[in-house]
Parts: structure tokens; sequence; C-alpha cells
């Protein structure tokens, strides 16, 4: 899309934003670069500093020992009067003003121990030194040797893309429909009555990371795109799960689709109510049955590879609110069923990262998006429908629907004769019972996938925990009058629900992924996580 040119003196036309970006704008102005200058001549508000938590001089990598020497031994000083220690998540900002320096600010960031010192001690002190930078309102450019450390088992690349990745998810703020986003209330201050709006990271418009010893310019710059289209699919995931079940209805997800294909490569096709039928999605439409919104199936193609190369697919549950059905959920914390549309979100988001990185790999996404809700058109506990596979499903629980819509769309994606098939869902409450919200629960029937899954969630920081599969548990989802029951008792029921799709998953390498417990956080801290979009993506690139 380009803007027409603006006349003379006459202030240019902004361009709206699209669908898909007009609720995170503060994190597109966020801009990131690496730097290999010296230290002399690196200007900017504030340097973050990672320190060991040994005073020794020795132990601290040479860009902190040279920051030491050029401002006059001000992190001896540090150590030396308590003021910090080095031990992991301390931090200390010290305001400097020497003649040897062009910064403002020094940040010292403890590591830790730096025997102990891993991925996750990584991602913890960059986290602590962000946080601590949002505390200031006068910080808009930031140089960060965080890059710099020695870390086993990861790389230059993995150090500059988490950077951006986590500097990003800590900044994502959402308050599209707050009518002033600065009011400060007693509710949303802290103990030293500073908001935690956290005012310093939004007024952040620049980082600077130093070029890792172990790869060029070039590598370090590849990272950082990485970085930063992998964190636009997050964004997009989170501002869609975040919306409210008024705005993101399933129309509104099919416009979102749309617009990503609009200003991308990627091809858009969408199904209505009337295509669903000719298809003979039975199931799928059992469940949209009782709201007055349409159903969608959205398909987003992006076509990277060779021709003829099986694509990737990635199938995400979208109930954009899910009352239950006629089998009512209880009306406690039933607001956060707009969050059943997750599955979708990631998908969405996902098909955003594949198209703004470009990868050269044939990825299909699709979304099978609708409402759950009880009225007099309602699907019935015992009625009994006929899904696309031709399969009987005797429905016993209205409110096990993510099921019964995924079942459609694994047999509608045959077609393809896909590489593999991911389903993605906020699936069943027993996987939160089982992991809590730590790991995706993660089901296959084939190792190579599942194991790829597995270390995609390692590499990532994006978990995910296989459960077992196995056909024993197909006895629960028995029905005497139909092909397979809907639910099975109250045992094993994250199993049951994934041993349901199976049924329908049999003709290719397939996964799903339960992200009940992940996609967001419950409670005073209600957030969409965007995951498991880095998950998916890690999976995408090594697969």
């Amino acid at each position: 899309m380009t803007n027409s040119v603006a006349q003379k003196n006459a202030k240019p036309k902004r361009k709206k934003p699209t669908k898909s970006e007009e609720m995170s704008q503060i994190l597109t102005n966020l801009k990131f670069s690496s730097t290999d200058r010296p230290i002399s001549e690196l200007t900017g508000d504030c340097v973050w500093a990672p320190i060991f938590d040994n005073r020794v001089s020795s132990s601290w990598i040479s860009e902190v020992r040279e920051l030491n020497e050029l401002s006059d031994g001000m992190i001896d000083d540090a150590f030396r009067s308590g003021d910090f220690n080095g031990k992991l998540g301390k931090t200390l900002m010290v305001n400097i003003n020497v003649k040897k320096l062009r910064v403002k600010k020094i940040l010292l960031v403890g590591c830790g121990a730096e025997s102990k010192f891993s991925e996750k001690e990584f991602i913890r002190a960059l986290h602590s030194a962000i946080q601590k930078n949002s505390e200031f309102e006068n910080i808009k450019k930031v140089i960060s040797f965080f890059s710099k450390l020695d870390l086993d088992g990861q790389s230059g690349y993995w150090q500059l893309k988490t950077h951006v990745v986590e500097i990003r998810k800590l900044a994502y703020r959402f308050d599209k429909f707050k009518t002033n986003s600065d009011e400060e209330t007693i509710d949303n201050k802290n103990s030293k009555g500073r908001s935690n709006s956290d005012k310093g990271l939004q007024v952040l418009n620049s980082v600077f990371m130093a070029v890792p010893k172990n790869i060029n310019s070039r590598e370090a710059s590849q990272a950082i795109k990485d970085g930063i289209c992998l964190s636009s699919g997050v964004d997009l995931a989170r501002d869609l799960g975040n919306l409210p079940p008024n705005v993101c209805t399933p129309s509104y997800l099919r416009d979102v689709a749309r617009d990503l294909a609009k200003h991308s490569k990627l091809k858009c096709e969408i199904y209505d109510k009337k295509n669903l039928e000719k298809l003979g999605m039975g199931s799928f439409l059992a469940v949209a049955k009782g709201s007055a919104l349409p159903p969608y199936m959205i398909v987003l193609k992006h076509n990277g590879g060779k021709a003829k190369e099986q694509p990737v697919v990635l199938v995400g549950k979208g109930i954009t609110f899910d009352s239950g059905g006629i089998s009512i959920k209880p009306s406690a914390a039933m607001d956060e069923m707009k969050y059943d549309m997750c599955g979708a979100a990631t998908v969405l988001g996902l098909m955003r990262t594949v198209a703004e990185s470009g990868i050269k790999k044939n990825v299909i996404g699709v979304v099978v998006t609708c409402e759950n809700m009880p009225s007099g058109t309602a699907t019935r506990p015992g009625d009994i429908v006929t899904s696309m596979s031709g399969r009987t499903i005797e429905i016993l629980n209205t409110d096990a629907e993510g099921r019964l819509i995924l079942c459609d769309a694994l047999t509608y994606v045959e077609r393809y004769n896909p590489k593999a098939v991911i389903d993605i869902a906020t699936l069943t409450g027993a996987c939160v019972i089982a992991l809590g919200g730590v790991n995706t629960g993660m089901f296959s029937d084939d190792d190579e996938l599942a194991n790829a899954l597995l270390n995609a969630g390692k590499q990532s920081s994006d978990p995910a925990w296989r459960l077992p599969l196995q056909e024993e548990y197909q006895e629960l989802i028995k029905s005497p009058f139909a092909d397979v029951a809907n639910v099975g008792g109250r045992e094993a029921g994250s199993v049951t629900a994934a041993c349901f799709l199976w049924r329908f998953a049999k003709k290719y390498p397939w996964a799903h992924l339960d992200i009940a417990g992940t996609a967001w956080l419950s409670g005073s801290k209600k957030n969409a996580t965007g995951r498991p979009v880095p998950l998916l993506w890690e999976f995408l690139n090594e697969f």
C-alpha cells in the first residue's frame, strides 16, 4: 500500500494501519539493530551491563571490564559499597558523567553464578534489565552487552533473537479500550507510587545490541529480523486473544485473515455456512447452531517452497466465545472463555510471521471459527451428527465442542497431502490440571513429529510435554448409538479428547497441542500469552 505524494508544505497523509496492526502500534515503532563499535564511541541513554556474582573483575566479560575502567571504577565501587552484588535478577542504575563515555547511565544486571548460567538465567537476567529500565521515562536509546555473554549450547544468533522477543514481550500492552491509558488510580500504583503502566518501556525507541563473538554482522541482522518477525506474530496472537468477544467474532477473524493476505503474498480462502454444508461438515455446524453469528472456515496458504513440496498444515480452534452451549458453564470466570479462540489466534499470528519472514517452505493455516451458545436452535446433549468423514458422533456434552469443529477440519486437510498436520486448541480443563501453565500438552502417534515439537519447545523457551496416546483409551469414548461419543468420563479427559481427534487424523503425521493452560494468564494478570507461536515457528524452521 502506498500513499499519494503530499503537496509541498502539507503534512503527509498518515497510512491507516491494517486490522492486524492497529492494536499494538507502540511495538512496531521500537527499533532494533546490532553494533560492533567500540564502547567509547557508543552514544545512548543507558548501557545494560550483565555481571556475574563474582566481584573479581577478571570474571567479567571484557566489555564490562572496559566500562568499569572508562567510568573510573564505578562497578568496583558498587560492589565495594554493597549496593550491588551480582546475584541473579539484582539491578542497580547508576548515573555517570565522565568524558570517556558518551552514555548517561549504566544499568548493572546480576547474572548469578557463572557456573550455573544457562538459557533460563539469561532470560531472567534480561527480564530484570527490561523491568528496571521501564522505571525510567527518559531512556529512549539502550545499548545491551547481554549478547556478549558466553552461553554454552546457544549461538549468538539465539541471543540476539531472544533480545528482541523478550523486550517486545514485556513491552506489550493491550489498552485499546481504555479511554485514558495514562490515568493512574490507587489500584494501578505499586508500593513506590509508580504506575504499573511501565511508561519507560513505552518511550523506548532504540535498542542496540553488541554483535556476539561467534557470528558476523550479516548473521546478526538476520537474527534481529527473525526476532521481529516472530514478535509480530506473537503480538497479533495476543491482540486477538485479548479482544472482547463482541469485537472478535468469527467474521472479525475472517477479516483479519483477508487483511493478512491483502498485505502479503498469502492466499486466502473463506468458507461460509453454505460452503461448509456442501463439504458435509455436520459436526462443525452442530456447534454453530446455537449462535446468531455465522461460522467460517479460513484457509491461508504460504507457497514458499517448491511447487510439489508437501505442506505443513496448522489447524486452529476458533471458538470466539464458549458458553458451553446447552451444557452451560458456571458463571465464574466465564469471561475468560473469550480465549477459547487462542488456537485460531496462534495460527493467524504464525501465518503473519510466516508471511513477513518469507520462509522457503509451504505452510497452510486453517481456522475453524464459530460461537458456542445456548438457544432454541442449539445442539442438545444426546443429538447425533454426521462428520465430514462420514463418522457419526453422539454429543453427550455440548461443552466438549472444540473437538467437534476440529474433527471436520482434520478431515478437510487430507486433500493437501500434508507432510504433517498440527492442531492447536484450548481443548480441555483436564490439561490445565495435569500440566498447569508451564507446559503445553502434546499428543502424537508419530515419534519423529513429536520429538521435533518437543525440541522446538526447548529451543524457543515455549515448552511442551508429551502425554499418552493409546488405543486402550478409545474404550472410554465408545457410544452405543453412534460411531463415537464426544466425551468419556472424568478420567483422562485430555487424553480422551486427543483420542477423539486421532480417529480423524490417520492419513498423515499428526500432533495435537492442548494449550488450555498456556494460552492465557488468569486473574489479576489476565492476558493472552501468544503461546505456542514461538514453539511452532521454531518447528517450521527445523522440520
